[in-house]
């Protein structure tokens, strides 16, 4: 196609306007850049960066929070320990990382509970939480409990017997005491005879297989308690109730008349049948979905569900099918006998009621939960 002289006219100024344009936007770019900081993730999902509600927590937070990884000198897990938690620290910089090799310093990964290779310990506000997976909502809300939660207490009932939250005795749970102080728990012990209440600040009240008949207006406490929301773990034992008959009643709950046995348990090296061993766990329950170790109980029952109180009921603990509740004396051989109401496995050891109980106005129901184990 032949241009005249207008045509080459309009075909120069289109490209000199479009070359100022051009460099106008330049310009203007250099220009932003210089008065506003701007980062853009441009991976699939956005996976290397917080999500706004992850960002808007640790902007929340005026306390320093750290993370320890406890993880084995291997430079590609550390590196990706490192990505992890250098999200958090684009947001927040003051967050700090540390690194235990579990392997060099096997009493540090001990007194922090660590389990597996690779796990974080989040602390923040003088409490932690140990993470077993490492994502963004596992993380997040590990911090968020600890950023809004207060000082959180673990009573332990006692006065008529109960084992010992910090005690050294074989038939004390001291191991689990220290576990929580580790955990950032508070450990106390309560007598109700010289303290007839429960401290609103109980975050769980525990009651830990007591040998001696509690006071008549106990149990009116202990229902109280419920009566109010309150969170409890309940570690029974064959044998009497001692006066808390009426809170099983409550929770629709029923202790086995008897001790469950596993005489195949010797085969791993146990000589007592009533030492049971549990291999696998519920993983979709809360409470067990992270164990991944085998278990030993001694003298336990099975706890029954029934109905009472409008809970939700679940059993995330069971023994194996071969093992039986025998009711009769264990002496000499024990045998199965379903004449003297000696009762087939798998039997439940644990079990966890939740209801929802109102919470402030104008906020969501909170969840009351509540946990019993037949040991």
């Amino acid at each position: 196609m032949r241009m005249n002289r207008k045509s080459r006219l309009r075909f120069l100024a289109e490209n000199l306007a479009f070359t100022l344009l051009f460099l106008a936007a330049l310009g203007l770019a250099a220009w932003l850049s210089r008065q506003y900081a701007f980062q853009a993730d441009w991976s699939y999902g956005q996976r290397n960066s917080l999500s706004p509600a992850s960002a808007g927590l640790l902007k929340t937070l005026d306390k320093p929070l750290t993370f320890t990884a406890y993880a084995r000198d291997e430079q590609d897990l550390r590196d990706y320990i490192r990505r992890f938690v250098g999200r958090y620290q684009q947001v927040k910089p003051g967050i700090t990382l540390g690194f235990v090799n579990p392997d060099t310093d096997p009493q540090a990964a001990r007194s922090a509970g660590i389990t597996a290779d690779g796990q974080v310990v989040v602390t923040y506000g003088g409490r932690s939480e140990t993470l077993s997976q490492l994502d963004e909502d596992t993380a997040s809300n590990a911090i968020q409990r600890l950023a809004r939660s207060a000082e959180r207490y673990v009573v332990f009932l006692s006065g008529d017997g109960e084992r010992d939250p910090l005690g050294e005795h074989n038939f004390d749970l001291g191991d689990f005491g220290r576990q929580l102080q580790a955990k950032g728990f508070k450990v106390q012990s309560l007598n109700l005879a010289a303290t007839p209440t429960v401290p609103q600040n109980t975050s769980v009240l525990v009651i830990a297989g007591p040998q001696a008949a509690l006071l008549p207006g106990t149990a009116k406490l202990l229902r109280d308690y419920l009566q109010r929301g309150g969170n409890l773990l309940w570690l029974g034992d064959p044998g009497p109730l001692y006066g808390l008959e009426p809170l099983a009643e409550d929770l629709g709950l029923h202790f086995g008349a008897g001790t469950i046995v596993d005489p195949e348990s010797q085969l791993f090296g146990i000589n007592n049948p009533t030492v049971i061993v549990v291999p696998s766990y519920d993983t979709a329950s809360a409470i067990t979905k992270d164990f991944k170790t085998t278990t030993a109980y001694a003298a336990a029952t099975d706890v029954e569900i029934g109905k009472g109180g409008g809970w939700k009921a679940e059993t995330f603990l069971q023994t194996l099918p071969r093992s039986w509740l025998a009711t009769g004396k264990l002496q000499g051989q024990v045998v199965y006998d379903p004449k003297r109401g000696d009762k087939l496995g798998p039997l439940s050891l644990g079990v966890s009621l939740t209801r929802p109980v109102p919470g402030a106005a104008g906020a969501a129901p909170a969840e009351q939960r509540v946990v019993v184990v037949g040991d």
